[in-house]
């Protein structure tokens, strides 16, 4: 395994490990009565995906070129490699997500006493924020998920279009690429195309999903629901 695959690895750890955590931010921004600087910090994070997100495409259609110059057709070793990383890094995100949620809230807390960037990063870093990490690792209780019955007034149809449209987003940059392999007089093409492939998830998390999880928010905020329902 090269340097530059071990790298996309890692980003796409990255991007999927903070695409994951994202759905904790509504939840504090509920618990902490600030949801735009929740949203705000949480930006932060986004920004480092984004630019992991820059990274990894270009070296992974570097990878193809590389193998379509010396004859090889076919890596999907690799490509499997990636997709586990994907899938690791979403379970990894899931069980952190009480964690994060801990940090999150004491972050706004504390941004909102402070208002300084500056001040939040370095009490992060210090003795005081690693003990406070340390003190709140948890992982989901066994209740929460108890909680999840086909009966019950959990919104089963966003959660599966929310699968729908992750899995597409997760593999569109992937299989775009992929296809350099099979048709590689069309590479460029190919490339070009996995905009128009995560275009289709990007409708549904926009139009459909985004608006539902924004209501839901707007009623626990209002207290029409509790935030297990």
């Amino acid at each position: 395994m090269t340097t530059q695959i071990v790298i996309v690895l890692l980003l796409t750890f990255v991007i999927n490990l903070i695409t994951t955590l994202s759905y904790s931010v509504r939840i504090v921004g509920i618990r902490t009565g600030r949801i735009a600087i929740s949203f705000a910090l949480f930006n932060i994070l986004v920004l480092v995906s984004r630019t992991a997100n820059g990274f990894q495409a270009p070296l992974l259609a570097k990878t193809v070129e590389n193998d379509i110059k010396i004859g090889v057709h076919d890596n999907i070793e690799t490509f499997r490699l990636i997709i586990l990383s994907c899938t690791m890094a979403t379970l990894i995100g899931a069980v952190l997500i009480p964690t994060f949620q801990r940090i999150l809230s004491k972050a706004v807390v504390n941004f909102s006493v402070h208002k300084s960037m500056g001040k939040l990063i370095l009490h992060g870093f210090s003795k005081t924020g690693i003990l406070y990490f340390k003190d709140n690792l948890t992982i989901p209780h066994k209740d929460n998920i108890a909680q999840l019955k086909i009966d019950s007034e959990f919104p089963w149809r966003i959660f599966i279009l929310n699968i729908f449209a992750v899995a597409i987003l997760t593999i569109g940059v992937l299989s775009a690429v992929y296809a350099s392999y099979l048709n590689p007089e069309y590479r460029t093409t190919a490339s070009n195309l996995s905009a128009f492939i995560n275009g289709f998830a990007t409708i549904l998390m926009f139009a459909f999903i985004d608006p539902h999880l924004s209501a839901m928010t707007d009623d626990v905020t209002l207290g029409h629901c509790s935030e297990t329902t």
